[in-house]
């Protein structure tokens, strides 16, 4: 059974004093896919801004926007109806030698490659490894290497920055969603794996009735290549449901920011972040 979604996702920044033009990128539309059909999609910019929609090199919407005009607060408001549908039933997965295929790997390269984000750290590496070589297909060492971080690393909001690396969260065994997922992207390819960030949000009371909105929140899980994408939510311990709602994809959260970009003017700025969802059928 799926669901039907409105989001309202209102972000942008306060600056501590006027800025004489700014040139930003949302990613904040959610993306049309073989699970999720959008019905009705806008972004509203204060101040007026000239703006051009395209696609990025990873699948994701994108509106860029310029706001030539003196200003001391931007704002962008997305509003979506989505509908989520039933979940794809997962076949049977691939082997150990289907996943090491040359043309496989050629074609998945920039999801097996590294970064400094989602470097795992050794130990997790070394469990990575050994839970590979103890599985008889990719996916009982996914469920593994995923088991072993959730044990490790405790959700804790605030616990992180946008720039904390997965390594400093596997010592401070607290993180957030986003980084649970950056050390799961690191281990899994690690191992040979394909693995991939998804942004997007996601309800927070399974119980929402009709009508009734809720305030939700950007949220994060990832997907791994197993004959096709799989989605993983770490941090709630599950496969993505009807509440999740998907907005991007990328090697990490610096290929899927919501909001980013560059300003001329003030000496500083503070970001602002609402969302709320309601289930409309």
């Amino acid at each position: 059974m799926g669901r039907q979604l409105r989001i309202v996702h209102h972000t942008g920044y306060r600056y501590t004093g006027l800025v004489s033009a700014s040139h930003n990128e949302a990613r904040m539309t959610p993306r049309a896919t073989r699970e999720q059909y959008v019905l009705a999609t806008r972004i509203d910019i204060s101040p007026m801004a000239w703006s051009h929609a395209f696609v990025d090199y990873w699948g994701t919407p994108v509106t860029a926007f310029e706001i030539a005009e003196p200003h001391n607060q931007m704002d962008v408001i997305a509003t979506s109806t989505v509908d989520v549908g039933d979940r794809l039933a997962v076949g049977p997965g691939i082997s150990w030698a289907e996943l090491s295929d040359p043309l496989l790997c050629d074609q998945q390269i920039e999801f097996l490659a590294g970064s400094d984000h989602v470097e795992p750290p050794s130990e997790l590496r070394r469990f990575a490894a050994d839970a590979a070589r103890q599985a008889e297909h990719p996916r009982e060492a996914v469920q593994a290497i995923i088991e072993r971080i959730r044990d490790r690393v405790a959700y804790e909001p605030g616990s992180t920055e946008v720039n904390t690396r997965a390594t400093s969260v596997w010592e401070a065994r607290a993180g957030v969603c986003q980084d649970l997922v950056h050390l799961g992207l690191g281990a899994l390819r690690s191992v040979g794996i394909p693995a991939r960030y998804v942004s997007g949000y996601v309800m927070p009371d399974a119980t929402a009735k009709v009508g009734e909105v809720h305030t939700g929140e950007s949220h994060a899980w990832l997907q791994y290549w197993d004959g096709a994408w799989v989605g993983l939510d770490p941090t709630n311990d599950s496969a993505p449901g009807d509440f999740h709602v998907e907005v991007g994809v990328g090697r990490d959260y610096f290929d899927v920011t919501p909001l980013k970009g560059v300003y001329s003017g003030s000496q500083s700025s503070d970001l602002f972040v609402e969302v709320e969802i309601t289930v409309l059928a």
